[in-house]
């Protein structure tokens, strides 16, 4: 004897059959649920037949002019308030996110922009719609690339390098925000300190603290572009322990301008770099997230961030 596949077929409802049902319930009568949902009886009779048909079972019976619910059609109305009010619910938070009233946005970004472009940004934000809520995620590129394309991140800020800049994925909109120019962090005391600026062969003999790995490579491009192999003592990825290394005279260090933002040792002194080097810094996001409302307000706080960092620089 074989099974019969429909015994095993999930119930799908009708929202609207499932509407009526509740009504029919409510009012005990075909004619008075037409009248409450603005329906003629008829269309409230062909309803019922097709959430009959879907859930494979009479809801209900004629005793006589009263309507009286079979077992199935009391299971059934144990539920519908339940559904309708979750649906209700719904709605009205898809609406909410809709008018921007609350929605969630996953960033992911590098170190340095996690510490000074994020938190401007969501400043923003915070005035205009207080209930978008920002989960915050650290990562350097390229992975945090792959992170918005695997769908762990709504957004992600990541950073490139002249001549170091990677595929980017089909799938990401790249929106550029500024350049970040380097320094060079330098000990207080160092003779060249009392320079505005600095020309990186003049570092040649010195100690080195390096940072993240994709920083690292740059910086040994550069060194290479004019002769000499940095003497690397340290390695890390951590900025304020960076600033830490070169405060005790351990070496020196080149690091972003964003970095400066946050420099908190008076025995360290910033300096730009002659000629400038910098990176660029650019948000990504999938082309389709761009119609949701809380990750395009975000990014908008993100470019007017970027472009009062640009103005401030060039004033």
């Amino acid at each position: 004897m074989q099974d019969n596949p429909r015994a095993y077929d999930p119930v799908v409802f009708d929202s609207r059959h499932i509407r009526t049902f509740h009504e029919v319930v409510r009012a005990r009568s075909y004619s008075k649920a037409a009248q409450a949902l603005g329906y003629t009886q008829p269309a409230i009779t062909q309803q019922m037949k097709a959430l009959e048909r879907a859930v494979g079972t009479p809801l209900c019976t004629r005793v006589g002019r009263r309507l009286r619910l079979t077992e199935a059609g009391e299971t059934l109305a144990r539920h519908t308030e339940n559904i309708l009010g979750s649906m209700s619910v719904a709605r009205e938070q898809m609406a909410a996110i809709a008018r921007l009233h609350t929605g969630r946005v996953r960033v992911c970004a590098f170190p340095s922009a996690n510490a000074t472009l994020v938190p401007e940004a969501m400043a923003l934000l915070a005035v205009e719609h207080p209930g978008i809520r920002v989960e915050l995620l650290e990562d350097e590129p390229p992975d945090s690339l792959r992170r918005v394309v695997q769908g762990e991140s709504d957004l992600t800020l990541a950073f490139t390098y002249p001549g170091m800049r990677e595929e980017v994925p089909e799938d990401l909109v790249e929106v550029p925000l500024l350049e970040d120019e380097l320094t060079v962090l330098l000990p207080g005391g160092h003779p060249l300190a009392e320079r505005h600026e600095v020309e990186l062969a003049d570092l040649a003999e010195e100690r080195w603290i390096a940072g993240c790995l994709r920083c690292r490579t740059n910086f040994l491009h550069e060194c290479a572009q004019l002769g000499f192999t940095p003497d690397i003592v340290f390695t890390t990825d951590d900025n304020l322990a960076v600033q830490s290394l070169v405060a005790q005279g351990l070496g020196v260090a080149m690091m972003p301008g964003l970095a400066l933002s946050f420099l908190r040792h008076d025995k360290v002194s910033g300096r730009p770099l002659s000629p400038a080097s910098r990176r660029q810094v650019s948000a990504y996001v999938l082309r389709e997230h761009l119609r949701i409302p809380a990750t395009a307000r975000l990014l908008k706080a993100l470019a007017s961030v970027a472009w009062r960092r640009r103005a401030d620089l060039a004033g």
